[in-house]
């Protein structure tokens, strides 16, 4: 029967237990990731977060406490002087457990486990996500580019003076380009208006040409007539 049974033993008596989860965690905290079975790696994370909270007060009382739980000086020392910094700022959840299947043999499953703020991969994923994925009102757009540029200072008069003459300058450059191109659309007008002029003079030329060339031909036939009745 399991009575009273809160936790899980591992199948190990009380003395191994403590000695196992202790060196396990002295590893985790030097090499801030390790390999081990699912259910080490939950006891570890029972085991080593209320020392990782301990750490953030960094006094001779906390650092004598968590040396008497892990028993190794270069574990403690690492902890309380960058683990602690890093972690200041997060209220619990230092560890994270990634499932990686079960082993061969006994199939038991395995995992890693690891600390949170030292996984750079994932940390740079989340900013990447949190950049992509923002979500804003409808008009809040406008009210952040009105705050923008109310925040914005006011420049000097002669930055403004230099402004407002540069803009002259391109608007009279540009008032000229419009004007030139307007004058040779109009020369192209003209071109076009004579050119049309001249053809219609060349098919007047040519009309009159065989209108003349049939009425000669009209008298001639006429004359033939006129000498065979005769």
């Amino acid at each position: 029967m399991r009575h009273g049974k809160k936790f899980n033993h591992l199948s190990r008596t009380s003395s191994h237990r403590k000695a196992m989860l202790s060196n396990m965690a002295s590893s985790l905290i030097i090499h801030k990731r390790i390999k081990t079975t699912l259910a080490k790696a939950k006891a570890l994370r029972s085991y080593i977060e209320p020392l990782i909270t301990k750490s953030k007060v960094d006094s001779t009382h906390s650092r004598r406490t968590v040396f008497s739980y892990l028993q190794n000086k270069e574990a403690v020392t690492e902890l309380f002087r960058e683990i602690s910094q890093k972690i200041a700022e997060r209220p619990g959840g230092y560890t994270r457990i990634l499932k990686t299947g079960t082993r061969l043999g006994d199939n038991a499953e395995m995992c890693f486990i690891e600390l949170v703020d030292y996984n750079e991969n994932l940390l740079a994923e989340k900013v990447d996500k949190k950049v992509k994925t923002t979500r804003r009102r409808r008009g809040s757009k406008k009210k952040e580019v009105e705050e923008q540029v109310a925040d914005k200072p006011v420049e000097t008069t002669e930055t403004d003076e230099t402004t407002s003459e540069e803009i002259k300058s391109e608007e009279t450059e540009d008032e000229a380009k419009a004007e030139a191109k307007a004058e040779e659309k109009k020369e192209e007008v003209v071109d076009e208006a004579k050119a049309e002029e001249k053809k219609e003079e060349v098919v007047d030329e040519a009309e009159a040409k065989t209108k003349a060339k049939v009425k000669e031909e009209e008298t001639k036939t006429e004359d033939k007539s006129d000498k065979t009745k005769e």
